[in-house]
């Protein structure tokens, strides 16, 4: 009968006192006040850090790898070698080329012209031989000796060597340029073998560090495939992404705060340098690059990095937490009415309240 009597008690107390407890846990909702204080406007970006002028080497003839003349970390100076392509059809080809020249050289001062002067030379003769008799025989006839078919043969004579001598001339000019032009054809086929041949040495485009080498000796290569990646020794810049609803309010000059996970803490000053013009149609972003103002003691291409660019800041700005906001335009005040503001400047944590709400007034964060 006890047991049952404190049973009874204890659900009576439960059922009168529920409320009040229910009551006073309940959550109060947060409140503050609007502040008067600095706030900037700034666009977020992420990325990584690159050397300036960075590039991927590729080799523009495909091959075996013969020699790594370079190693990575290695400064490097524009034409220096960085890898030797195996190339003994090239080089093939380069001797041919070059027996083609010396062949053609030959001919332009050997035995054809040389041959071809000669008949140019009996051919003169004979010309001559044939306009001497050809007037003595037209004296002969103007003394009336000899017969008209005589006078008419030396002629004949004298037409024939002179037609012959003009196409030995004429051949001799022929075969002359015939030679000259085979002579030149062959100089610039052994230039064209030589700058293929040269193809097969991979050097570098400009003065830097070799960060990166991907092939070793004996693979193969082609201009598919990078083989190195080269890039400024000590100069770097940020490589930034921005999304598509942010790119028209950057301009070249326009300050960037960046961060690193490699120097957590702190934060280091760029300014824009650079704004790609096209879109990255499957990431929806545009690529721009910062130049560093306050660099980093050491960096290391391809550190990821994460920025705020800075669009616009105002000094002594009534602002709001943002997370007191509705809808970005409607907050709620301290008797749970609404009313709707006009914001300006907005950051990650706070909005700049234009009109509206006075800096006495209380607003209650909205409860989620």
């Amino acid at each position: 009968m006890l047991q049952y009597k404190i049973l009874v008690l204890r659900y009576l107390y439960i059922f009168l006192f529920a409320p009040f407890l229910f009551s006073a846990c309940k959550k109060q909702p947060e409140k503050t006040q609007p502040t008067l204080e600095k706030i900037t406007e700034s666009v977020y970006a992420s990325g990584i850090i690159k050397s300036k002028n960075q590039y991927q080497v590729f080799s523009t003839v495909g091959g075996l790898i013969q020699k790594i003349v370079v190693k990575e970390g290695d400064l490097v100076k524009k034409g220096d070698a960085l890898f030797i392509v195996e190339n003994e059809t090239s080089k093939l080809n380069a001797e041919n080329a070059k027996l083609s020249v010396d062949f053609a050289d030959w001919n332009t001062r050997g035995e054809r012209l040389n041959e071809a002067k000669g008949g140019i030379e009996t051919a003169k003769s004979k010309m001559l031989n044939d306009s001497i008799l050809l007037v003595r025989q037209r004296g002969l006839w103007a003394q009336q000796i000899g017969s008209k078919v005589e006078l008419e043969q030396r002629e004949l004579a004298y037409i024939s060597s002179l037609n012959s001598y003009e196409a030995t001339r004429s051949r001799y000019k022929d075969l002359q340029k015939q030679l000259e032009f085979a002579a030149a054809q062959s100089k610039k086929l052994l230039s064209i073998s030589k700058n293929i041949a040269q193809d097969y040495v991979v050097r570098s485009q400009t003065d830097g560090r070799v960060y990166s080498i991907s092939k070793e000796v004996g693979e193969i290569v082609g201009a598919q495939s990078p083989v190195a990646i080269i890039g400024a020794a000590d100069d770097f810049v940020a490589e930034l992404q921005i999304d598509e609803n942010d790119i028209v309010r950057l301009k070249p000059g326009q300050r960037v705060l960046l961060t690193l996970d490699s120097y957590k803490g702190q934060v280091f000053e760029a300014e824009v340098s650079q704004i790609d013009p096209i879109m990255n149609e499957r990431s929806r972003t545009f690529t721009i690059e910062a130049v560093f103002i306050k660099k980093p003691p050491v960096l290391y291409p391809n550190l990821s990095t994460e920025a705020n660019i800075v669009i616009q800041t105002k000094e002594n700005a009534l602002t709001i937490p943002r997370s007191y906001l509705l809808g970005d335009s409607v907050v709620i005040l301290e008797n749970k009415a609404t009313r709707k503001v006009e914001t300006g400047l907005k950051d990650y944590q706070k909005a700049e309240i234009l009109s509206g709400l006075e800096a006495n007034e209380t607003i209650l964060k909205p409860m989620k």
